[in-house]
């Protein structure tokens, strides 16, 4: 049946696009949460401005791609959030 942490988040275990304030953007698989911050595990990041992608074609290719993992672990504050979207809910266009 698989293991169940009733202890974390709605989004422990699954890969998720965290998208922020400013011009990052990130995608791993959501490890835990608090009231300060996101850990995310096997993460991949985006910083709109550096390079030719946007945020949007950044979460879109790896939509259609996958994650090229940059950082085993990586802690995402809260307060730098503004939205969280499941990556398996993306269409792939």
């Amino acid at each position: 049946m698989g293991t169940f942490h009733q202890d974390r988040g709605e989004y422990h275990g699954i890969t998720i696009v965290v998208d922020t304030k400013g011009p990052r953007v990130y995608v791993g698989r959501c490890h835990d949460e608090d009231g300060q911050a996101l850990l995310l595990a096997d993460v991949d990041v985006h910083e709109e401005g550096q390079g030719a992608e946007s945020k949007e074609q950044f979460i879109q290719r790896a939509a259609r791609l996958g994650v090229w993992k940059k950082y085993d672990r990586l802690s995402v504050p809260k307060s730098e959030i503004a939205s969280i979207r499941r990556l398996g809910d993306i269409p792939k266009s």
